[in-house]
């Protein structure tokens, strides 16, 4: 079956990260949650997409915090902003979760304000006391530029864990885009699987640091032999959709062709998951051929999308809107069971 991952939480429906985000998500239905974990000045492990957070707090409005506006180069990006590494958590738990997309999605916007940031265990805690197992999908961002500034993402990672009780939860996956901080959490026997993140092009950062320009490519990283050295350390890869779907067209809902992906077949072929990233329903974020109408913002025929996707045999989907993920594997378990089928 292929595991649901809200992605951020409900980030369809709420701002991501914030504890409503993290809630609806669970009653929603979704089998696991996704954060993304970025340190504090004092080493504590705060929920955001970035460490810069102009995008997704009202840091801006706080006047106490002006002189901290900086700019820093992550990862080869140059940005300008406010940085979660210069903030104590003290002070980042006086700010407030926004909406990042406020115009594709008003609705979500209008809860701008309401919640906190949290840490990482404040979700724990979160998914502890859900009324079902809910499992935990992790991904440790810019882990060597944090290295480098003095805070070991692996460290803290584990530390965090070990302190919440969820070291070797069989509902702990973490992930990452840099394989560095993956060898070692397993060093260290964090335990949960590794997945190993990969952008559609360009090279991990780690590799980067290392390597400069003769860093392989995250497409050189595809290759067969490449995956089944992954397999040797990692338990999965996670892609992008257009790498998921790389010649595959979708098809109708109700169509019973096995839709093929040939990074999920070769990469099941070496013995590990794929998941891939992310089913959002709205047309500005779906193929030209199943957008409908000429507002970016509202639904094209995401049903489409979402079970072409999932019929390719991926291991797990991100997704902003858990609840129609959820609902486009049940239309494809029926469509394999022979239920609601065509006539």
């Amino acid at each position: 079956m292929t595991l649901v991952i809200a992605h951020r939480g409900a980030s369809g429906y709420r701002p991501e990260h914030s504890r409503s985000a993290y809630e609806r998500a669970i009653a929603l239905g979704a089998d696991a949650i996704e954060p993304d974990l970025v340190p504090t000045k004092d080493g504590v492990l705060v929920l955001r997409h970035e460490n810069e957070i102009s995008g997704t707090t009202d840091v801006a409005d706080h006047a106490e915090y002006a002189d901290r506006r900086t700019t820093k180069t992550v990862d080869g990006q140059q940005l300008t902003g406010w940085f979660t590494e210069d903030f104590t958590w003290d002070e980042l738990a006086t700010l407030r979760t926004r909406e990042r997309l406020p115009a594709l999605r008003p609705q979500s916007a209008e809860h701008d304000g309401t919640d906190p940031i949290l840490r990482l265990e404040d979700l724990l805690a979160v998914l502890d006391a859900a009324p079902r197992p809910v499992g935990l999908v992790a991904e440790v961002k810019h882990a060597a530029f944090f290295d480098r500034a003095g805070f070991p993402m692996g460290a803290l990672v584990d530390d965090a864990l070990g302190a919440a009780g969820w070291r070797g939860d069989e509902r702990l996956t973490i992930e990452s885009f840099e394989k560095g901080v993956l060898r070692d959490l397993g060093s260290r026997g964090t335990g949960g699987r590794l997945v190993y993140l990969q952008e559609a092009r360009g090279s991990a950062a780690d590799e980067v640091a290392v390597h400069g320009s003769s860093a392989p490519t995250y497409a050189q990283e595809r290759t067969d032999g490449a995956l089944a050295s992954l397999a040797e350390e990692f338990d999965g890869i996670s892609v992008a959709l257009k790498t998921l779907m790389a010649g595959t067209d979708p098809v109708p809902v109700d169509d019973p062709r096995q839709v093929r992906s040939a990074i999920v077949d070769r990469a099941h072929a070496a013995g590990l998951l794929v998941f891939t990233w992310t089913l959002r329903p709205e047309n500005r974020f779906l193929p030209a051929p199943l957008r409908r109408g000429g507002d970016v913002a509202a639904h094209g025929d995401w049903r489409q999308w979402f079970t072409s996707v999932i019929r390719t045999g991926v291991d797990g989907v991100f997704a902003d809107h858990a609840d129609l993920a959820v609902q486009a594997r049940s239309l494809v378990e029926d469509l394999a069971s022979g239920v609601g089928g065509p006539a």
